[in-house]
């Protein structure tokens, strides 16, 4: 399903029930041993609480009209560093519009508002550790005069008895990576990890990203 919009560029920085995650194989499970790299949180996480922040942030409740943009799932499980499952950890992400602009009150881009667009979501992963969002592509932003960042997801995960993750979500093939500082920040053997491939799964463009957190000592 695609939902079309005029996509501007920008002048400044549940798991769902019946979703079918992108399967991994036992060879890429073994690999996900490494803690996931943390990244910067940035300068927009919401400062306020919010009526809905389910696993889709396509559509507000109480609202007919869906976001604007690309709609895409991006599914993963959040592992330990043993690669065993995690239940019961909380997965909150939080993202631009497909305009490049978030949507909170800090953020002095220019580029359209999205008033459908929810921008903000938070579930908890299954027995087998998985979870799943359904949302828009978040468009490219200009973070100052000489650096566009490239679409991006922020992720904050989190379970008692492990250390806390901070980091984000970038997308394969996007010319921008190559360029963004943050994701250059990340060791170079570290930094695929980061980076998701989107393949079309039950009429959706589709991303798995994992998630690896360290065992509290």
């Amino acid at each position: 399903m695609i939902i079309t919009s005029k996509i501007s560029r920008r002048s400044l920085l549940a798991a769902s029930t019946g979703v079918t995650a992108v399967a991994m194989t036992a060879t890429a499970m073994a690999a996900l041993t490494a803690v996931t790299p943390a990244n910067p949180e940035g300068p927009f996480y919401p400062k306020h609480k919010q009526a809905d922040k389910d696993a889709d942030l396509t559509l507000i409740e109480g609202h007919t009209e869906h976001a604007k943009g690309n709609v895409i799932r991006v599914t993963g499980q959040v592992l330990d560093d043993q690669g065993e499952p995690i239940e019961g950890a909380v997965v909150d992400i939080w993202q631009a519009n497909t305009h490049g602009r978030y949507h909170h009150e800090d953020d002095p881009n220019t580029a359209p508002r999205d008033p459908n667009f929810q921008g903000w979501g938070m579930v908890k992963t299954d027995a087998d550790g998985r979870y799943s969002f359904t949302t828009i592509k978040p468009g490219a932003y200009d973070a100052d005069e000489n650096w566009t960042r490239p679409p991006h997801i922020h992720y904050k995960v989190s379970r008692r008895g492990y250390h806390e993750i901070t980091t984000q979500m970038y997308f394969a093939g996007e010319a921008l990576n190559d360029s963004d500082p943050l994701l250059r920040s990340v060791a170079e053997d570290a930094r695929d990890s980061l980076v998701v491939d989107f393949h079309e799964v039950d009429g959706l463009p589709s991303g798995h990203f994992p998630i690896v957190l360290a065992k509290v000592v």
